[in-house]
């Protein structure tokens, strides 16, 4: 993104550790569409080239991100109900797990799976039903401990097919491979880095003053006209760089690994500012905003990238 663009505004710091995710994709398969994971660092991998272009079947070098992934399980659901005055949502029942809810932090609990029965004879009051997701980030290298929960879109073509999807996902414990596929287009959600207070030429990019025309080199000039009476957010201003909330669409996913096999990605010394990483894990093609241990939210493509079909990459190497 370029210096002083208006694509992104106000240039303020993320108010929450959790990337804040506003829509998703209408997936018309059983499943859900996001989940979290840690940046671990990046490397480079070798793949053969699937496209119809001049690289089609030529290894390539390719510069990647490893994602960890916690352990996550489903603690709950969140169903909705469309009022009739506004065209807007409003949660309206939520079923916890016991025992997952407990674990999760969760000690007062409005409902039980119990519940579930009775809810669902009247799912015809509801039009939507999400699940409730919580990440356990103390078995990564982060050195995080506290439970991270955080709501998921499920796909369905009916939410009563979501309604027993959800219910039979409640409690137990949720894999990446369930989720996501290897070579399938993601969007990655996270924070970019934090750059402090920073002045109108590092944050927009303006030119230097001319060393005779002022007494200041690196400032932004006038702040606009003298009537009115006033300074437009237009003008490049010091303040506040870095750690925004940012969305990359279209990132490929190049190998999704386990546990067992997770030395195939660790570095011998591990990853800087990171360590070791010995859970489930993504290699996802290219850069990912943020730092080592920044909170990455993975999400089903929005844009559709997959409608065409998922090619697996061949993966020949990956450096370490």
């Amino acid at each position: 993104m370029a210096h002083g663009s208006l694509q992104y505004w106000p240039h303020k710091r993320a108010q929450k550790r959790m990337p804040r995710m506003r829509s998703g994709p209408q997936i018309k398969d059983l499943s859900l569409g996001s989940l979290v994971a840690y940046k671990a660092g990046m490397t480079h991998i070798g793949v053969i080239g699937d496209n119809e272009g001049a690289t089609k079947n030529i290894e390539m070098a390719r510069a990647c991100t490893v994602l960890e992934l916690p352990k996550m399980e489903c603690y709950g659901m969140r169903l909705y109900k469309l009022h009739q005055s506004t065209k807007y949502k409003e949660s309206k029942h939520e079923i916890y797990s016991k025992a997952a809810a407990q674990k999760a932090g969760i000690k007062k609990t409005k409902n039980d799976e119990t519940s579930v029965p009775t809810t669902k004879q009247k799912l015809t009051e509801f039009s939507d039903v999400s699940a409730l997701v919580v990440a356990y980030p103390d078995g990564t290298a982060t050195g995080q401990s506290h439970p991270m929960r955080f709501e998921v879109r499920v796909g369905g073509k009916s939410i009563e097919e979501k309604f027993d999807f959800i219910t039979g996902k409640l409690g137990k414990e949720i894999k990446v491979a369930e989720v996501f596929k290897p070579g399938e287009y993601i969007d990655l959600i996270s924070i970019s880095k934090g750059k402090g207070w920073q002045g109108p030429i590092k944050r927009f990019g303006v030119k230097r003053n001319f060393h005779k025309s002022t007494n200041k080199i690196r400032h932004g000039g006038p702040l606009g006209a003298f009537s009115p009476g006033k300074v437009y957010y237009t003008i490049p201003r010091s303040g506040q760089m870095g750690f925004n909330y940012r969305t990359e669409h279209n990132k490929k996913i190049l190998k999704i690994g386990t546990s067992a096999d997770a030395q195939q990605v660790n570095p011998k010394a591990g990853f800087k500012n990171y360590g070791l990483v010995s859970n489930d894990y993504l290699v996802v093609d290219g850069s990912i905003p943020g730092t080592a241990k920044r909170l990455v939210r993975i999400r089903k493509s929005i844009r559709d990238r997959n409608s065409a079909g998922i090619k697996e990459p061949k993966v020949t190497y990956i450096s370490r």
